[in-house]
């Protein structure tokens, strides 16, 4: 059995909401921090009645924290009443303190274990390239569908990437403050025009470089003690985690092993970019070797 709660961190003057998804029963593990990506909040890896992989886990004996970003979510104020914050805030200051809440929840453990989808695979990266106080402290990575990237050429990408994220959203972005994702069933959750004019650079064939300070994320990644990570993509994302780009990012990273989830590797099923988290099968198809990877990081 597990139980569910929501948490609340007052991060200047924003409350970033956190799902605390844990045993019914005291545990002896560490704790795991999970991160959404873009267009996106927590909801990607959990529900109320218990699907998805933070309950999967937390099923395994691990207290799991699903983080909203600002304005995503549970966060107050959202998107909308807020749009002064981008990426650098995420990347410097939210996942940071929530990071170091997690551990001061659990005094008995020294590190945490992340886990992102997408977009948050990028941010997690940046911050532990970023900030060498993290690198200690956290136990292991595992990246579903995270590129920073985009070098696949579709139809799907001029409309989604090219269009959409580069011209069309900036431009009724920077109009709003920020671009009304959800409203318009475009996605699951808004985007400030920060958070879009920052990733949207990044995802241009350029240097992995902070477009606020300069700072030069991919030479710190080259000197980063990185834990044992583990990119995950899927045979059917044809876009937003193609497996060609999502090995781009790790060969960045330069850590870890990656898995492209298919029929081919004996998998119940070629997933896609969303259904990789959210597909029934996929709890007895491989979120167990999840659990799996984080125990042998322990070890």
């Amino acid at each position: 059995m597990i139980s569910q709660q929501s948490l609340f961190i007052e991060n200047d003057n924003h409350r970033i909401h956190m799902r605390y998804i844990s045993p019914s029963q005291p545990t002896e593990l560490p704790p795991v921090l999970m991160l959404h990506g873009a267009i996106e909040d927590g909801r990607i890896f959990y529900s109320k009645s218990g699907k998805g992989l933070a309950c999967t886990i937390a099923r395994g004996g691990y207290p799991v924290y699903v983080i909203d970003l600002r304005g995503r979510g549970l966060s107050t104020p959202s998107i909308g009443e807020d749009n002064n914050h981008g990426q650098l805030e995420g990347i410097v200051e939210t996942l940071p303190q929530c990071h170091q809440w997690v551990l001061a929840r659990h005094p008995d453990h020294q590190k945490v274990h992340w886990v992102a989808h997408s977009w948050g695979g990028v941010l997690m990266a940046s911050a532990l390239a970023r900030l060498p106080q993290l690198q200690q402290t956290v136990a292991s990575q595992v990246f579903f569908g995270s590129k920073r990237t985009i070098e696949q050429w579709s139809f799907e990408r001029v409309i989604k990437v090219e269009f959409l994220w580069k011209r069309f959203g900036p431009w009724i972005a920077k109009r709003k403050g920020h671009f009304p994702f959800k409203q318009w069933k475009l996605g699951s959750d808004n985007e400030t025009y920060l958070s879009i004019q920052e990733s949207q650079l990044w995802v241009r064939k350029s240097p992995w470089a902070d477009p606020r300070d300069n700072f030069d994320y991919g030479a710190s990644a080259k000197k980063t003690a990185w834990p044992p990570t583990w990119f995950i993509a899927a045979k059917n994302d044809t876009l937003l985690g193609h497996p060609d780009d999502v090995r781009r990012f790790a060969q960045e990273v330069g850590s870890g092993k990656m898995t492209i989830l298919s029929k081919a590797n004996g998998n119940a099923r070629d997933y896609d970019h969303i259904d990789m988290l959210t597909h029934p099968t996929a709890v007895d198809d491989y979120f167990g070797d999840v659990i799996v990877f984080m125990q042998q990081a322990n070890a």
